[in-house]
């Protein structure tokens, strides 16, 4: 079963994912750690990822699927993934699309946690309510309004992208944690996706 989670930075993504992971045994696929244990392996791809992340560049996609294609051979992802923070574009989509149909794999789902912007803001606006230190304030509500301006701006368009392949799913994400993991277990089906679908 492969999965792609998104939504807004806040959502609730690695927690939904860590969810995930373990009611199916499949795995989740952080780019970000994927990124970090490439350059750590000192392979050739991870070589070229620290080269261009040296200078302060962006992943090109065709090394970012490079990579998630490397990755899902592995042996522990045989039951599949869970896709998260790829794709963020029409284009990554449509590259990915192409690297699973050359292996003979597709999606089984792509699963979107829909939060209203303020409700993001809102939450974190109480962790920082709730932190001992709460002198960044500014910084961090700052720091997510810019973020969901990306998010939407870039990762938002892919949202049609999937939703006309009819394989795109929305959840409330306003619900609950338990409420949230129930509405996924609902489309994934109690052996995988489509069970709820």
């Amino acid at each position: 079963m492969n999965i792609i989670l998104l939504g807004p930075p806040g959502a609730g993504k690695g927690t939904q994912a860590k969810r995930i992971e373990e009611a199916h045994s499949i795995v989740q696929l952080s780019t970000g750690e994927m990124l970090r244990a490439a350059v750590a392996s000192g392979s050739e791809l991870g070589k070229e990822a620290k080269a261009i992340m040296d200078k302060g560049q962006l992943m090109p996609d065709d090394l970012m699927v490079q990579m998630i294609s490397e990755r899902i051979d592995e042996p522990d992802c045989k039951n599949g993934f869970i896709l998260d923070g790829f794709p963020r574009t029409v284009p990554q989509a449509e590259a990915l699309d192409r690297m699973l149909g050359d292996k003979g794999l597709k999606l089984d789902a792509v699963i979107e946690l829909r939060v209203a912007d303020e409700v993001l803001v809102e939450r974190i606006e109480t962790r920082i309510a709730e932190s001992v230190d709460g002198a960044r304030s500014d910084d961090n509500v700052e720091t997510l309004k810019r973020r969901l301006e990306v998010y939407h701006q870039q990762t938002a368009p892919i949202l049609p992208y999937y939703s006309d392949k009819g394989i795109l799913k929305v959840v409330d994400g306003m619900d609950s944690i338990d409420g949230v993991s129930g509405q996924i277990q609902g489309i994934l089906g109690p052996n995988g996706a489509g069970g709820g679908a």
